[in-house]
């Protein structure tokens, strides 16, 4: 590490625990009760994302042919469908994974292991499912809400279905060379965050605390998702 990237990480944690230190004597939001902390950690990932993970995702995109970025995010989405066929089972909803299990098998054996989603092509529909939805379905609470560096938005509910989902991923069984499983998830990581920078012009522009822009956006969105697109009226809380 050089001594401005040293200088630069240190500034970083200085002000991350200065931002903590002062987000304490805040009154904390029914929705976010560890907003300071979440803040701070808000703060690291912008130094991290902006400095590293941003570009790389741009050079991804810049000098990467759209055909082989399409197999890409294919490849990774097929293996989604899957799972996303497994919550709809697990909320009884029968045929919607019909078509979800449908688009796997297609997509794998004719799409050449999902590189080609010929799924869509045909007018299969694909859903978005995920344990974090089902878990809602099922009526667990979405506790508090969470920002992790590098990962982003989440909350303890779904931050359990993200930690069930990546146990139950099937690259970990199927690949056992370590170092390749390692650069699969490297990939679908930088999939994941190149499909993000079409969206951030939008928050830059539209939100004055872009932190409680994502929070708010985030929360809203996975509440339609688990209410099926008709949420029952938000209890009103001045710490949005």
């Amino acid at each position: 590490m050089t001594r401005c990237a040293a200088l630069r990480v240190c500034m970083t944690l200085l002000a991350s625990a200065c931002l903590l230190l002062a987000g304490c004597a805040a009154t904390p939001s029914r929705i976010d009760p560890l907003e300071p902390w979440n803040r701070a950690m808000f703060s690291v990932h912008e130094v991290v994302d902006g400095n590293v993970v941003k570009p790389v995702a741009q050079a991804y995109v810049k000098y990467t042919p759209e055909p082989v970025r399409s197999g890409v995010a294919n490849f990774f989405g097929n293996i989604e469908d899957l799972f996303v066929g497994i919550n709809n089972v697990l909320e009884g909803n029968g045929n919607r994974a019909g078509d979800d299990f449908g688009r796997v098998l297609l997509n794998t054996t004719f799409g050449l292991g999902g590189i080609f989603d010929l799924a869509s092509m045909m007018g299969i529909e694909k859903h978005n499912q995920d344990f974090g939805i089902t878990f809602g379905k099922w009526g667990i609470d979405q506790g508090p809400y969470l920002f992790v560096p590098l990962f982003g938005p989440t909350t303890v509910r779904d931050g359990t279905g993200t930690v069930v989902r990546a146990f139950l991923g099937p690259i970990t069984y199927i690949v056992t060379d370590v170092p390749v499983r390692n650069v699969i998830y490297g990939i679908g990581y930088l999939n994941q965050r190149a499909q993000a920078l079409d969206t951030e012009g939008v928050v830059d522009t539209a939100a004055i605390d872009k932190y409680r822009f994502i929070r708010n956006a985030y929360l809203r969105a996975r509440r339609f998702q688990v209410y099926d697109g008709k949420p029952p009226p938000e209890q009103d809380d001045e710490g949005q």
